[in-house]
């Protein structure tokens, strides 16, 4: 049977202006999708209470839920998460019957989820290779055996970032009461550096800005993020600012089309007129890993212009007040930054001094700044050094803990900054362990656990044997791929808790459950009773979540209710752990949640019903800075580029890839083939490269290239990759995610917070001297 992989045999590359985000290329972008997954009908009654305060919480990403919503608080991401959870499509155990998982295997990513929800427990039968159903009494009795046979840090147990508060709650504690810290989940590949940075800079491991700054701010500096494709919602935020005569400064190597102009799909007078709204006023393309010299630049600026104020006796740029009262390290910080030669600067970033000055007058010109940044500053090597930098420009002018400014990272899955909050976390120091001893009676495990990449570099040495996921595909988002895979078939037990077939199910260990559940927008009776369950946004900000459809089948448990029939299965009894009584009713689920983290969650219940949820409480924004030494602190860097072990040019053979988004996709679920922002349809076999590089490789637009990193411990290929000529810096290439995860070494990660260096890949390109034969033809070496 010819493998599953893509929704059209048809591939095009345009290079005409593709128009803003948003407009009719949005709405037609989501009707396609509602149509293909028979949800068109089922949508219209369902999104409208997307983010409402009697409907359900964003399944996609985490962005802020405001008090009083739109009429259509969904984006296009939003709908096409909606469409691909509420589809008629079935993955039924007669499915599985029909198809071995070797021959899944060769489907693609798209192809596996678009078969629809899962319906029923499975297990792995190795004698047909395929997943036969199962009961859920067997699937936890045999999983709680086979986890008790083990050695509890032999286990790991991932957690992906849609699962509410409530299970994260269980499923920590399961882990402990077992015996074990490894819970490491997925923000160790996005945002582990930010909750590594800011609690050195600012005391605190999440953003300080909330939606009512986005009213109150004057100036919004955007670094690394692409709001388009990534959170979409932003967007009315952004084009509300602008609208008051905001300035908007975007620094980002490609130039993405959502944050140069906005058609809002919900404004009639939009839509049916040639008007839109510019988002950026100045929009630099930086070489990639050329923020910590862009910041830099910045900040050298400002203190040169306040050195010659204060030289004449003129009003000062600089926040002297803030910086005396609330900050440390400054002098050390200013003396880098009046020493760091310009030319140094302008080498890293790929921008000129003049290009800074413009923008740091533009900084000092505005009463409030936000900073907004995504995984363009946290994926690289030095990635903690990139968020502290901009900490630094932050407190340069006192734009922390006032109204309308301060930092603002904008996390990807819709709960993955609510998971650490109520303890999924591998670090015993971030985790209330004492508490849950009080608690629960029982001595928590005290040893560090494994993150992530830990965990990766325990299976390849095999030295974890069971790995329980919470959703995701972390198979897929891990970086060495192509060394993982094998390894992971060595493992002892798999368990996936999952609403859709994707290829972390198919690669598999020994002994292989796959759990489903139900989604979120599904209503979740337990005893009869509707349950409502709870997320955390970007900002810190509690929302409650009810499921608005039927469920997808009358197999299918809820994430909650599994996490405790396999804790019941695993652990013994124990009465102040009451599993079966939690399952039953979420709200004393919360109340659990309470009395572990009183300062946050105290009277959880009640005032998860206000509109708009409530805020968690931050102490920076209120100028309480919880550090050593009681302030907010510079941070002097250690270089000016966030990849530094980057290997030489080489002649400019050597490219510095990134790692990229479609906006037909959202994390590692692909919604479809088309990046129409790009102007690339029917394929995601390509790589973005600029002019210069093209010429000087001698590559011509459709060449067939292999790419291959530069490094001596592996080799590391991914074959049969189109040639788009694309806006970039020299130096510089783009391709997509997860495809490209395969080029990532292990190693290759952010020093402090281990998330994986997905944006500065060192590679080498390899033309197919004849792409009729395929591509793993004869290859010329570049150049």
């Amino acid at each position: 049977m010819l493998a599953k992989t893509s929704v059209s045999s048809e591939t095009r590359i345009e290079h005409e202006e593709h128009g803003p985000a948003g407009g009719w290329g949005s709405l037609k972008s989501v009707g396609g999708v509602l149509t293909r997954q028979h949800a068109l009908l089922k949508s219209t009654q369902v999104l409208p209470h997307q983010n409402k305060p009697d409907g359900y919480a964003c399944v996609s990403c985490a962005w802020a839920k405001p008090e009083h919503p739109h009429a259509a608080e969904f984006c296009e991401n939003v709908a096409k998460a909606t469409a691909w959870e509420i589809t008629s499509k079935r993955a039924t155990p007669e499915f599985f019957l029909q198809h071995s998982l070797s021959e899944l295997e060769t489907w693609s990513d798209f192809a596996l989820e678009n078969e629809g929800r899962l319906t029923a427990p499975l297990r792995y039968d190795a004698t047909t290779d395929r997943y036969v159903e199962t009961t859920w009494t067997e699937a936890f009795d045999a999983i709680g055996g086979e986890l008790r046979a083990l050695d509890p840090d032999e286990a790991v147990f991932y957690c992906s970032g849609r699962a509410s508060l409530e299970t994260a709650y269980l499923y920590q504690l399961m882990a402990r009461l077992y015996g074990t810290n490894n819970l490491p989940d997925s923000s160790n590949m996005c945002h582990e550096t930010t909750s590594v940075a800011l609690p050195k800079t600012i005391g605190v491991s999440v953003g300080t800005v909330v939606l009512d700054d986005f009213d109150h701010t004057d100036c919004i500096f955007f670094f690394g993020q692409n709001v388009g494709s990534n959170s979409p919602r932003m967007l009315h935020q952004l084009q509300d600012a602008r609208k008051r005569g905001a300035r908007i400064v975007t620094f980002n190597p490609l130039r993405e089309p959502g944050l140069v102009s906005f058609v809002n799909p919900q404004s009639p007078r939009e839509m049916l007129t040639p008007g839109e709204t510019q988002i950026s006023t100045r929009y630099h393309q930086l070489k990639t890993g050329g923020d910590v010299g862009a910041i830099l630049g910045i900040c050298k600026a400002l203190i040169e212009i306040d050195d010659a104020a204060a030289s004449c006796g003129a009003e000062r740029v600089l926040d002297v007040g803030f910086i005396t009262e609330h900050t440390h390290g400054f002098d050390d910080f200013a003396r880098y930054a009046r020493q760091v030669a310009w030319e140094a600067i302008e080498s890293h970033c790929g921008l000129s001094r003049d290009e800074l000055r413009f923008s740091a007058q533009i900084y000092a010109s505005a009463k409030a700044v936000i900073a907004v940044y995504g995984m363009g500053l946290t994926q690289h090597r030095d990635g903690v050094e990139n968020v502290q930098m901009l900490t630094n420009l932050l407190l340069l002018r006192g734009n922390i803990g006032k109204q309308g400014a301060g930092i603002c990272p904008v996390r990807g899955h819709s709960n993955v900054q609510g998971q650490r909050t109520v303890g999924i976390t591998e670090k015993p120091a971030l985790a209330p362990l004492d508490r849950l001893k009080e608690l629960y009676g029982f001595e928590p495990p005290r040893d560090k656990g494994l993150n992530t990449i830990e965990a990766c570099e325990g299976i390849l040495q095999g030295d974890v044997k069971a790995f329980i996921s919470l959703g995701g595909n972390f198979l897929r988002a891990v970086p060495d791929t192509l060394r993982m895979e094998p390894a992971w078939r060595k493992l002892r037990l798999t368990v996936n808790i999952a609403t859709k077939l994707n290829r972390s199910h198919l690669v598999h260990g020994e002994v292989a459950y796959l759990l489903p559940c139900l989604g979120r927008i599904e209503i979740d009776r337990q005893q009869g009773v509707p349950q409502a369950v709870s997320v955390e946004d970007s900002t810190g900000v509690m929302h409650a979540s009810r499921g608005r459809v039927a469920p997808a089948s009358d197999k299918l448990l809820s994430e909650t209710a599994i996490v405790a029939g396999m804790a019941e299965a695993l652990l013994p009894a124990n009465p102040r752990v009451p599993w079966a009584d939690w399952a039953a009713d979420y709200a004393s689920i919360r109340d659990a949640i309470a009395r572990t983290f009183p300062d946050i969650f105290h009277n959880f219940n009640s005032r998860l019903r206000a509109p708009g949820g409530f805020h968690r409480p931050i102490a920076a924004r209120k100028r309480h800075w919880n550090t050593p030494t009681h302030k907010a602190n510079f941070i002097v860097p250690t270089c000016l580029d966030a990849d530094p072990d980057m290997p030489a040019p080489d002649g400019g053979a050597i490219l510095r890839l990134m790692t990229i988004r479609s906006n037909d996709q959202f994390n590692t679920t692909v919604y479809g083939y088309n990046d129409r922002f790009r102007g690339i349809h029917g394929t995601r076999s390509v790589i973005l490269i600029g002019d210069d590089d093209m010429e000087r490789l001698g590559l011509s637009e459709g060449d067939i290239v292999n790419a291959s990193t530069v490094a001596d411990d592996a080799p590391r290929t991914v074959y049969g990759l189109r040639v788009v000529r694309y806006e970039i810096p020299q130096g510089c290439a783009a391709a997509y995610y997860p495809e490209c995860n395969a080029l990532i070494p292990l190693w290759h990660h952010a020093k402090g917070s281990c998330v994986p260096a997905a944006k500065s890949i060192p590679i080498r390109l390899q033309r197919v001297a004849d792409p009729r034969v395929g591509v793993h033809s004869s290859e010329q070496p570049f150049p």
